[in-house]
């Protein structure tokens, strides 16, 4: 069942893609979706119903596929055609440091090479490229396309520990004189307005998540005279209701084209927290109201319950409101 952000429901249109039941026919799918599918084109909304539609079937599929719509609307953004890999490549993009570990770039002449290690590179041994930050010389930060399949790249071994996204492993990443294609001038990845765009369509999946476990919440409830069950269930549609007005707006604005850098990374902040806070108001609700038996018994759902747990930690809580916080109290103005 598709997860709309217009709250009147659309007659499924020409075009909209069908589901992916698993991480490998997603990763095969979307070899073949159309380069339309970017957030700031005009059908932001529907990029992020697709991405909470898939959330809502399965959030690992929605996990498989984001970040390669990412890196796709990252590379039309920058107007660049990297060589590293085929049109049909399937992408990740690996933004995240780790202590003890660094990627550096240099520039030889036969063009920029990485060196050292990434973390939290999910699903690097299944996929053709990805776009990936690095040190350079200056102390600056670039943005390199590379190809994952090639001589000098080493995925770790380092154990999956969670019982969440357990088809998405993240590991560290090694490279060694990997030849590399910059994306963008220094700097630009984490400057252009469509940085934040990629958070916000993360959002959208948790979003869909937990669209999946109120949909099992209420079947539930259904035809049950049980006041308390009750309570739940209106409580939880009233935060669905939150979340999806957040990611619609957001939509709407992107698509506008009227958002700076600034404004954007504020825009993204409180849309990822609401969404945050609605999911792990969901995962409590639907747990107190159902018990443990669907937890212990229904694969599927004990799979979207842990699958949302790990997922949702993306966002930072406490951290990323308080950095929200102090955006705003150095503004000078009430946003309110």
């Amino acid at each position: 069942m598709p997860v709309h952000l217009d709250p009147v429901p659309r007659v499924r249109e020409r075009g909209d893609v069908d589901v992916p039941r698993t991480v490998d026919d997603a990763l095969a799918a979307v070899r073949t979706w159309s380069d339309d599918l970017v957030p700031g084109a005009g059908a932001t909304a529907r990029l992020w119903e697709l991405l909470a539609t898939l959330a809502a079937s399965d959030l690992a599929v929605a996990r498989a596929v984001e970040p390669h719509l990412d890196a796709r609307a990252i590379l039309g953004q920058a107007g660049v055609r990297p060589t590293v890999a085929g049109d049909d490549a399937t992408w990740g993009v690996y933004a995240a440091e780790g202590p003890g570990v660094r990627l550096d770039a240099v520039e030889g002449d036969d063009g920029w090479r990485l060196h050292g290690v990434k973390p939290w590179c999910s699903l690097a041994d299944r996929l053709d490229a990805a776009l990936v930050t690095a040190h350079l010389p200056d102390g600056g930060r670039g943005l390199f396309a590379v190809a994952l399949r090639g001589a000098g790249v080493t995925c770790g071994d380092e154990p999956w520990a969670a019982r969440g996204l357990v088809e998405i492993p993240s590991t560290s990443v090694r490279f060694d004189d990997v030849p590399a294609e910059p994306v963008g001038a220094p700097g630009w990845y984490l400057t252009r307005p469509g940085f934040w765009w990629g958070g916000v369509g993360v959002a959208a999946c948790w979003y869909g998540g937990a669209v999946g476990l109120a949909r099992r919440l209420h079947d539930g409830v259904r035809g049950k005279d049980a006041a308390l069950l009750h309570a739940h269930l209106g409580a939880v549609d009233e935060g669905l209701q939150s979340a999806r007005r957040a990611l619609a707006e957001a939509a709407a604005l992107v698509d506008a084209g009227t958002l700076d850098a600034e404004a954007g990374r504020l825009l993204a902040k409180r849309v990822r927290g609401t969404v945050a806070r609605v999911c792990e108001d969901v995962l409590t609700r639907v747990g107190h109201a159902l018990g443990p038996a669907p937890l212990a018994l229904e694969p599927e759902h004990a799979k979207r319950n842990a699958d949302l747990q790990v997922y949702v930690r993306q966002h930072h809580a406490e951290r990323d409101d308080a950095s929200l916080g102090a955006a705003l109290a150095a503004s000078g103005e009430a946003p309110w």
